[in-house]
Protein backbone atom coordinates (compact mmCIF):
# COMPACT_ATOMS: atom_id res chain seq x y z
CA UNK A 1 0.00 0.00 0.00
CA UNK A 2 1.25 3.50 -0.84
CA UNK A 3 2.04 5.54 2.25
CA UNK A 4 0.51 8.88 2.60
CA UNK A 5 4.38 10.33 2.23
CA UNK A 6 4.51 8.80 -1.28
CA UNK A 7 1.94 9.91 -2.50
CA UNK A 8 3.02 13.34 -1.53
CA UNK A 9 5.93 13.20 -3.32
CA UNK A 10 4.73 12.44 -6.41
CA UNK A 11 2.18 15.18 -5.96
CA UNK A 12 4.68 17.64 -5.20
CA UNK A 13 7.07 16.68 -7.89
CA UNK A 14 4.45 16.30 -10.52
CA UNK A 15 2.47 19.65 -10.09
CA UNK A 16 3.59 22.49 -12.23
CA UNK A 17 2.98 26.42 -11.83
CA UNK A 18 -0.13 26.54 -14.70
CA UNK A 19 -1.90 23.85 -11.94
CA UNK A 20 -2.45 26.47 -9.76
CA UNK A 21 -5.44 27.82 -9.30
CA UNK A 22 -5.61 31.75 -9.69
CA UNK A 23 -7.31 31.81 -5.97
CA UNK A 24 -4.21 30.60 -4.91
CA UNK A 25 -1.34 32.03 -7.43
CA UNK A 26 -3.20 35.31 -5.68
CA UNK A 27 -3.12 34.26 -2.19
CA UNK A 28 0.11 32.94 -2.12
CA UNK A 29 1.40 36.17 -3.63
CA UNK A 30 -0.25 38.53 -1.01
CA UNK A 31 1.27 35.73 1.87
CA UNK A 32 5.05 36.53 0.61
CA UNK A 33 3.85 39.90 1.22
CA UNK A 34 2.48 39.44 5.22
CA UNK A 35 5.96 37.83 5.84
CA UNK A 36 8.27 39.82 4.58
CA UNK A 37 6.29 42.85 6.56
CA UNK A 38 6.70 40.71 9.48
CA UNK A 39 10.40 40.29 9.33
CA UNK A 40 10.89 43.73 9.03
CA UNK A 41 8.55 44.30 11.85
CA UNK A 42 10.35 41.27 13.77
CA UNK A 43 14.18 42.82 13.00
CA UNK A 44 13.43 45.37 15.10
CA UNK A 45 12.44 43.78 18.31
CA UNK A 46 14.69 42.79 21.36
CA UNK A 47 13.71 39.02 20.13
CA UNK A 48 15.02 39.90 16.75
CA UNK A 49 18.10 41.40 17.54
CA UNK A 50 19.36 38.45 19.53
CA UNK A 51 18.27 36.07 16.59
CA UNK A 52 20.07 37.78 14.21
CA UNK A 53 22.93 37.73 16.61
CA UNK A 54 23.10 34.02 16.56
CA UNK A 55 22.81 33.48 13.15
CA UNK A 56 25.20 35.42 12.21
CA UNK A 57 27.74 34.39 15.13
CA UNK A 58 26.68 30.41 13.53
CA UNK A 59 26.99 31.40 9.95
CA UNK A 60 29.00 34.60 9.31
CA UNK A 61 28.77 33.65 5.52
CA UNK A 62 26.94 32.76 2.72
CA UNK A 63 24.31 32.79 -0.15
CA UNK A 64 21.54 33.84 2.08
CA UNK A 65 20.48 36.90 3.31
CA UNK A 66 18.42 38.42 6.42
CA UNK A 67 15.59 40.40 5.06
CA UNK A 68 16.10 44.18 5.94
CA UNK A 69 19.57 44.01 7.12
CA UNK A 70 20.67 42.11 3.65
CA UNK A 71 23.56 40.38 6.09
CA UNK A 72 24.84 37.62 4.34
CA UNK A 73 24.62 34.15 5.75
CA UNK A 74 24.43 30.46 5.49
CA UNK A 75 20.93 29.19 3.51
CA UNK A 76 19.69 27.48 6.52
CA UNK A 77 20.61 30.39 8.43
CA UNK A 78 19.07 32.48 6.13
CA UNK A 79 15.48 30.12 6.63
CA UNK A 80 16.26 30.30 10.11
CA UNK A 81 16.58 33.62 10.55
CA UNK A 82 13.40 35.03 8.71
CA UNK A 83 11.30 32.20 9.31
CA UNK A 84 12.04 33.10 13.52
CA UNK A 85 11.42 36.93 12.94
CA UNK A 86 8.58 36.59 11.01
CA UNK A 87 6.35 35.21 14.42
CA UNK A 88 8.03 37.88 16.44
CA UNK A 89 4.86 39.61 16.80
CA UNK A 90 2.43 36.44 16.67
CA UNK A 91 1.33 38.18 13.39
CA UNK A 92 1.29 35.39 10.91
CA UNK A 93 -0.98 33.43 8.91
CA UNK A 94 -2.69 30.43 10.50
CA UNK A 95 -4.86 27.43 8.72
CA UNK A 96 -7.72 27.59 10.90
CA UNK A 97 -8.40 23.89 11.69
CA UNK A 98 -4.32 22.73 12.42
CA UNK A 99 -3.75 26.04 13.65
CA UNK A 100 -0.63 26.04 11.88
CA UNK A 101 1.37 28.93 11.08
CA UNK A 102 2.09 27.80 7.90
CA UNK A 103 4.02 30.60 5.48
CA UNK A 104 6.23 32.35 8.07
CA UNK A 105 8.53 28.91 7.09
CA UNK A 106 7.74 28.14 3.71
CA UNK A 107 8.59 31.86 2.30
CA UNK A 108 11.89 31.73 4.72
CA UNK A 109 12.86 28.52 3.23
CA UNK A 110 11.67 29.29 -0.22
CA UNK A 111 13.88 32.62 -0.49
CA UNK A 112 16.89 31.04 1.60
CA UNK A 113 17.07 28.91 -1.38
CA UNK A 114 16.26 31.79 -4.02
CA UNK A 115 19.75 33.37 -2.66
CA UNK A 116 21.89 30.08 -3.72
CA UNK A 117 20.55 29.65 -7.52
CA UNK A 118 18.38 31.77 -9.55
CA UNK A 119 14.65 30.86 -9.14
CA UNK A 120 11.58 32.26 -11.27
CA UNK A 121 8.45 33.85 -9.32
CA UNK A 122 6.77 31.06 -10.94
CA UNK A 123 9.16 28.25 -9.57
CA UNK A 124 9.06 30.26 -5.85
CA UNK A 125 4.94 30.48 -5.87
CA UNK A 126 4.47 26.82 -6.62
CA UNK A 127 6.84 25.54 -3.96
CA UNK A 128 5.32 27.62 -1.57
CA UNK A 129 1.87 26.59 -2.66
CA UNK A 130 3.16 23.22 -2.47
CA UNK A 131 5.06 23.82 1.36
CA UNK A 132 1.72 25.57 2.62
CA UNK A 133 -0.66 22.75 1.15
CA UNK A 134 0.67 19.95 3.00
CA UNK A 135 1.54 21.87 6.37
CA UNK A 136 -2.14 22.08 6.61
CA UNK A 137 -3.06 18.50 5.33
CA UNK A 138 -0.61 17.22 7.66
CA UNK A 139 -1.66 19.56 10.49
CA UNK A 140 -5.37 17.98 9.86
CA UNK A 141 -5.19 14.90 10.55
CA UNK A 142 -6.13 15.28 14.04
CA UNK A 143 -6.84 18.94 14.90
CA UNK A 144 -7.06 20.38 18.41
CA UNK A 145 -4.99 16.81 19.73
CA UNK A 146 -1.52 18.94 19.82
CA UNK A 147 -1.80 22.11 21.72
CA UNK A 148 -3.51 20.69 24.38
CA UNK A 149 -0.34 17.92 24.89
CA UNK A 150 1.98 21.02 24.55
CA UNK A 151 2.95 20.64 21.43
CA UNK A 152 3.16 23.78 18.50
CA UNK A 153 1.80 22.32 15.58
CA UNK A 154 3.96 24.98 13.16
CA UNK A 155 6.96 23.13 14.78
CA UNK A 156 5.47 19.80 14.23
CA UNK A 157 3.99 19.78 10.22
CA UNK A 158 5.36 22.79 8.90
CA UNK A 159 8.93 21.21 8.54
CA UNK A 160 7.54 18.66 6.18
CA UNK A 161 5.88 21.52 3.83
CA UNK A 162 9.23 23.21 4.30
CA UNK A 163 10.94 19.71 3.46
CA UNK A 164 8.56 18.98 -0.35
CA UNK A 165 8.92 22.89 -1.06
CA UNK A 166 12.92 22.50 -0.65
CA UNK A 167 12.73 19.13 -2.62
CA UNK A 168 11.10 20.90 -5.39
CA UNK A 169 13.06 23.56 -5.56
CA UNK A 170 16.42 21.76 -5.49
CA UNK A 171 15.09 19.59 -7.94
CA UNK A 172 14.97 15.86 -5.82
CA UNK A 173 13.49 13.27 -7.35
CA UNK A 174 10.56 11.28 -5.67
CA UNK A 175 12.98 8.76 -3.72
CA UNK A 176 14.91 11.46 -2.63
CA UNK A 177 11.61 13.56 -1.72
CA UNK A 178 10.43 10.13 0.30
CA UNK A 179 13.36 9.97 2.18
CA UNK A 180 13.51 14.12 2.93
CA UNK A 181 10.00 13.95 4.48
CA UNK A 182 10.95 10.66 6.70
CA UNK A 183 14.17 12.71 8.00
CA UNK A 184 11.33 15.87 8.54
CA UNK A 185 9.81 13.68 10.99
CA UNK A 186 13.36 13.51 13.26
CA UNK A 187 13.52 17.35 13.09
CA UNK A 188 9.60 18.02 13.63
CA UNK A 189 9.46 19.57 16.86
CA UNK A 190 8.01 22.53 19.14
CA UNK A 191 7.23 22.50 22.74
CA UNK A 192 4.96 25.27 24.63
CA UNK A 193 6.16 25.58 27.68
CA UNK A 194 6.96 29.27 26.82
CA UNK A 195 3.09 29.75 27.56
CA UNK A 196 3.87 29.65 31.13
CA UNK A 197 6.53 31.39 31.81
CA UNK A 198 5.97 34.18 29.04
CA UNK A 199 9.33 33.12 27.46
CA UNK A 200 10.13 33.20 23.57
CA UNK A 201 11.35 29.57 21.93
CA UNK A 202 7.92 29.26 20.46
CA UNK A 203 8.87 32.54 18.09
CA UNK A 204 11.59 30.24 16.77
CA UNK A 205 9.88 27.49 15.58
CA UNK A 206 9.27 28.64 12.10
CA UNK A 207 12.36 29.33 11.74
CA UNK A 208 13.43 25.67 12.85
CA UNK A 209 11.28 24.24 10.75
CA UNK A 210 12.52 26.20 7.42
CA UNK A 211 15.50 25.06 8.34
CA UNK A 212 14.63 21.87 9.24
CA UNK A 213 12.54 21.27 5.72
CA UNK A 214 15.94 22.12 3.36
CA UNK A 215 18.31 20.35 5.85
CA UNK A 216 16.19 17.27 5.43
CA UNK A 217 16.05 17.77 1.66
CA UNK A 218 19.53 17.81 0.98
CA UNK A 219 20.34 14.82 3.01
CA UNK A 220 17.40 13.18 0.96
CA UNK A 221 19.34 14.61 -2.09
CA UNK A 222 22.63 13.17 -1.43
CA UNK A 223 21.17 9.29 0.09
CA UNK A 224 20.59 9.44 3.39
CA UNK A 225 17.75 7.39 3.87
CA UNK A 226 14.21 7.60 6.11
CA UNK A 227 11.09 5.94 6.95
CA UNK A 228 8.74 5.58 4.40
CA UNK A 229 5.87 5.73 7.12
CA UNK A 230 6.43 8.81 8.74
CA UNK A 231 2.70 9.67 9.24
CA UNK A 232 1.10 6.75 9.49
CA UNK A 233 3.89 3.67 11.09
CA UNK A 234 4.40 2.41 14.48
CA UNK A 235 6.47 5.06 15.38
CA UNK A 236 5.84 7.49 13.29
CA UNK A 237 4.38 10.85 13.98
CA UNK A 238 0.73 10.55 15.01
CA UNK A 239 1.44 7.64 17.29
CA UNK A 240 5.01 8.94 18.96
CA UNK A 241 2.96 12.05 19.82
CA UNK A 242 -0.79 11.03 20.29
CA UNK A 243 -0.02 8.15 22.31
CA UNK A 244 -3.82 8.00 23.23
CA UNK A 245 -5.13 5.36 20.61
CA UNK A 246 -8.45 6.40 21.10
CA UNK A 247 -7.68 9.74 19.77
CA UNK A 248 -9.10 9.59 15.93
CA UNK A 249 -6.98 10.44 12.97
CA UNK A 250 -8.05 10.84 9.48
CA UNK A 251 -4.99 10.34 7.45
CA UNK A 252 -7.05 10.70 3.92
CA UNK A 253 -6.77 14.36 5.14
CA UNK A 254 -3.10 14.03 3.99
CA UNK A 255 -4.00 12.98 0.58
CA UNK A 256 -7.42 13.42 -0.25
CA UNK A 257 -8.30 15.12 -3.53
CA UNK A 258 -4.59 16.53 -3.69
CA UNK A 259 -4.37 19.33 -6.36
CA UNK A 260 -8.50 19.72 -6.30
CA UNK A 261 -9.18 20.69 -3.03
CA UNK A 262 -6.50 23.39 -1.72
CA UNK A 263 -6.58 23.14 2.18
CA UNK A 264 -4.36 25.91 2.69
CA UNK A 265 -7.64 28.36 1.10
CA UNK A 266 -8.83 28.23 4.59
CA UNK A 267 -6.06 29.73 6.02
CA UNK A 268 -6.52 33.48 7.85
CA UNK A 269 -4.78 36.07 7.52
CA UNK A 270 -4.23 37.97 10.72
CA UNK A 271 -5.55 41.47 12.04
CA UNK A 272 -3.78 41.30 15.54
CA UNK A 273 -0.64 40.22 16.37
CA UNK A 274 -2.50 37.77 18.97
CA UNK A 275 -2.94 34.21 19.24
CA UNK A 276 -5.43 33.80 16.25
CA UNK A 277 -8.66 32.05 18.18
CA UNK A 278 -8.86 35.63 20.58
CA UNK A 279 -9.48 37.47 16.82
CA UNK A 280 -13.09 37.56 16.68
CA UNK A 281 -13.89 38.78 20.57
CA UNK A 282 -11.60 41.41 20.12
CA UNK A 283 -12.91 42.67 16.59
CA UNK A 284 -16.60 42.05 18.54
CA UNK A 285 -15.02 43.43 21.97
CA UNK A 286 -13.82 46.89 19.80
CA UNK A 287 -16.84 46.99 17.74
CA UNK A 288 -18.73 47.28 21.21
CA UNK A 289 -17.10 50.32 22.26
CA UNK A 290 -17.41 51.79 19.35
CA UNK A 291 -20.98 52.09 19.20
CA UNK A 292 -21.69 52.12 22.79
CA UNK A 293 -18.68 54.59 23.92
CA UNK A 294 -17.96 51.99 26.56
CA UNK A 295 -15.90 53.23 29.63
CA UNK A 296 -13.64 50.60 30.41
CA UNK A 297 -13.95 51.59 34.11
CA UNK A 298 -17.60 51.47 34.22
CA UNK A 299 -17.54 47.50 33.27
CA UNK A 300 -19.07 45.23 35.46
CA UNK A 301 -17.55 42.52 34.25
CA UNK A 302 -17.00 40.84 30.26
CA UNK A 303 -18.32 37.16 29.78
CA UNK A 304 -16.91 35.12 27.02
CA UNK A 305 -18.86 31.86 25.41
CA UNK A 306 -15.83 30.12 24.19
CA UNK A 307 -15.19 26.58 22.27
CA UNK A 308 -13.51 24.27 24.88
CA UNK A 309 -10.46 23.49 22.51
CA UNK A 310 -8.91 27.09 23.26
CA UNK A 311 -9.25 27.12 26.77
CA UNK A 312 -5.86 25.54 27.52
CA UNK A 313 -4.62 27.65 24.75
CA UNK A 314 -6.01 31.10 25.90
CA UNK A 315 -7.78 30.65 28.98
CA UNK A 316 -6.11 28.87 31.57
CA UNK A 317 -4.36 29.07 34.18
CA UNK A 318 -6.61 32.10 34.56
CA UNK A 319 -4.37 33.80 37.47
CA UNK A 320 -0.96 33.43 34.88
CA UNK A 321 -3.56 34.81 31.56
CA UNK A 322 -4.31 37.93 33.79
CA UNK A 323 -0.88 38.76 34.76
CA UNK A 324 1.28 38.22 31.48
CA UNK A 325 4.71 38.22 32.57
CA UNK A 326 5.61 39.88 29.05
CA UNK A 327 4.50 40.56 25.37
CA UNK A 328 4.24 36.59 23.83
CA UNK A 329 2.82 36.08 27.06
CA UNK A 330 0.07 38.19 26.77
CA UNK A 331 -0.22 37.66 23.05
CA UNK A 332 -2.04 33.82 23.97
CA UNK A 333 -4.26 35.48 26.88
CA UNK A 334 -7.59 36.46 25.90
CA UNK A 335 -8.57 38.23 29.54
CA UNK A 336 -5.39 40.57 29.50
CA UNK A 337 -5.74 40.87 25.07
CA UNK A 338 -9.19 41.91 25.45
CA UNK A 339 -8.66 44.08 28.69
CA UNK A 340 -6.01 46.11 26.61
CA UNK A 341 -7.94 46.37 23.72
CA UNK A 342 -10.56 47.85 25.76
CA UNK A 343 -8.96 50.15 27.23
CA UNK A 344 -6.55 51.89 24.63
CA UNK A 345 -8.91 51.02 21.77
CA UNK A 346 -6.67 49.11 19.67
CA UNK A 347 -4.78 46.27 19.74
CA UNK A 348 -2.08 46.82 16.72
CA UNK A 349 1.80 46.33 15.92
CA UNK A 350 2.68 48.43 19.65
CA UNK A 351 0.50 46.24 21.69
CA UNK A 352 1.98 44.28 24.91
CA UNK A 353 4.36 47.27 25.25
CA UNK A 354 6.02 47.03 29.10
CA UNK A 355 3.96 50.08 30.10
CA UNK A 356 0.51 48.41 29.27
CA UNK A 357 1.68 45.68 31.01
CA UNK A 358 2.04 46.94 34.57
CA UNK A 359 -1.10 49.14 33.69
CA UNK A 360 -3.06 48.86 36.58
CA UNK A 361 -6.49 50.06 35.20
CA UNK A 362 -6.09 47.30 32.15
CA UNK A 363 -4.73 44.71 35.04
CA UNK A 364 -8.05 45.69 37.06
CA UNK A 365 -10.46 45.16 33.72
CA UNK A 366 -8.50 41.63 33.04
CA UNK A 367 -9.39 40.58 36.19
CA UNK A 368 -13.25 41.35 35.65
CA UNK A 369 -13.21 39.28 32.09
CA UNK A 370 -14.67 35.75 32.07
CA UNK A 371 -14.90 32.69 30.11
CA UNK A 372 -17.56 30.38 29.66
CA UNK A 373 -17.57 26.97 27.83
CA UNK A 374 -20.38 26.39 25.28
CA UNK A 375 -20.81 23.37 23.60
CA UNK A 376 -22.40 24.87 20.50
CA UNK A 377 -19.54 26.90 19.55
CA UNK A 378 -17.51 25.16 16.75
CA UNK A 379 -14.38 23.58 16.63
CA UNK A 380 -11.13 25.02 15.46
CA UNK A 381 -12.51 24.74 11.62
CA UNK A 382 -13.97 28.53 12.14
CA UNK A 383 -12.64 30.68 14.76
CA UNK A 384 -16.18 32.42 16.23
CA UNK A 385 -16.11 34.73 18.96
CA UNK A 386 -18.95 36.75 21.82
CA UNK A 387 -18.25 38.73 23.80
CA UNK A 388 -21.41 40.12 26.61
CA UNK A 389 -20.29 43.17 28.62
CA UNK A 390 -22.28 44.02 31.54
CA UNK A 391 -22.24 47.13 33.13
CA UNK A 392 -22.01 48.59 36.52
CA UNK A 393 -25.17 50.52 35.84
CA UNK A 394 -26.76 46.91 34.86
CA UNK A 395 -26.97 47.97 30.75
CA UNK A 396 -25.67 45.18 28.98
CA UNK A 397 -23.84 45.11 25.89
CA UNK A 398 -23.09 42.12 23.54
CA UNK A 399 -22.19 40.74 20.01
CA UNK A 400 -21.23 37.61 18.01
CA UNK A 401 -18.43 37.61 15.26
CA UNK A 402 -19.22 34.67 13.44
CA UNK A 403 -16.14 33.96 11.49
CA UNK A 404 -12.76 35.34 12.41
CA UNK A 405 -11.72 38.48 10.22
CA UNK A 406 -8.96 37.30 7.83
CA UNK A 407 -10.48 34.04 7.23
CA UNK A 408 -12.17 32.67 3.93
CA UNK A 409 -15.82 33.67 5.03
CA UNK A 410 -14.82 36.79 6.35
CA UNK A 411 -11.83 38.00 4.54
CA UNK A 412 -9.35 40.93 4.42
CA UNK A 413 -9.63 43.14 1.37
CA UNK A 414 -5.83 43.45 -0.28
CA UNK A 415 -5.79 46.49 0.38
CA UNK A 416 -6.45 45.88 4.34
CA UNK A 417 -3.23 42.89 3.80
CA UNK A 418 -1.19 46.27 1.84
CA UNK A 419 -1.91 48.03 4.62
CA UNK A 420 -1.01 45.58 7.45
CA UNK A 421 2.54 45.66 5.34
CA UNK A 422 2.65 49.09 5.35
CA UNK A 423 2.77 49.51 8.88
CA UNK A 424 5.03 46.33 9.78
CA UNK A 425 7.89 47.86 7.11
CA UNK A 426 7.48 51.21 8.53
CA UNK A 427 10.14 51.56 11.46
CA UNK A 428 12.87 50.05 8.13
CA UNK A 429 11.64 51.05 4.71
CA UNK A 430 10.49 54.79 3.67
CA UNK A 431 7.44 54.93 1.78
CA UNK A 432 8.54 54.82 -1.58
CA UNK A 433 10.83 51.63 -0.92
CA UNK A 434 7.51 50.29 0.65
CA UNK A 435 5.76 50.81 -2.64
CA UNK A 436 8.16 49.61 -4.34
CA UNK A 437 8.08 46.47 -2.31
CA UNK A 438 4.61 45.70 -2.61
CA UNK A 439 4.74 46.15 -6.22
CA UNK A 440 7.56 43.91 -6.90
CA UNK A 441 5.55 41.21 -4.69
CA UNK A 442 2.32 41.27 -6.40
CA UNK A 443 3.99 41.12 -9.87
CA UNK A 444 6.15 38.19 -8.12
CA UNK A 445 4.72 35.70 -10.85
CA UNK A 446 6.45 37.81 -13.84
CA UNK A 447 10.00 38.05 -11.57
CA UNK A 448 12.77 36.27 -13.47
CA UNK A 449 15.02 36.40 -10.21
CA UNK A 450 12.93 36.21 -7.48
CA UNK A 451 15.80 36.93 -4.86
CA UNK A 452 15.97 40.33 -6.34
CA UNK A 453 12.94 40.69 -3.87
CA UNK A 454 15.13 40.85 -0.98
CA UNK A 455 17.54 43.44 -2.25
CA UNK A 456 14.54 45.78 -2.10
CA UNK A 457 13.92 45.17 1.67
CA UNK A 458 17.10 47.38 2.44
CA UNK A 459 16.23 50.38 2.79
CA UNK A 460 18.16 53.34 4.37
CA UNK A 461 15.06 54.10 7.23
CA UNK A 462 11.48 54.09 7.81
CA UNK A 463 8.70 56.46 7.95
CA UNK A 464 9.43 58.78 5.43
Amino acid sequence: MQTASARLSQWAAGLRYGDLPRAVVEQTCLRVLDVFGLVLAGLGTSFGRSVREAVLALNPSGPGRIFGSGDATSVPGAAFANGALSQALEFDDTHNESIVHMSSPAVAAAFALAGSAPISGTDLIAAIAVGNEISCRVGSVAPGQFHRRGFHPTGLFATFGATWLAGRLLGLTIEQMNNAAGIAGSFASGLLQCWVDGTQSKFLHPGWSAQGGITAAMLGRTGTTGPAAVFEGRFGLFASHLQDESVPRNYGRITDELGEHWESQNASFKPFPVAHVIHPYIDALLRLRATHGIDPDRVARIICPVAGYIVGIVCEPPAEKRRPRSDSHGRVSLQYTLAEALVLGRIDKNAYQPDALADPRILGLADRVEYQVDPKFPGPERFKGAVRIEMKDGATFETVEEHNRGSAANPMAVDDIVAKFDANAADMLDAPRRRALVDAILALPDAKDAARLVDLTIGAGGRR
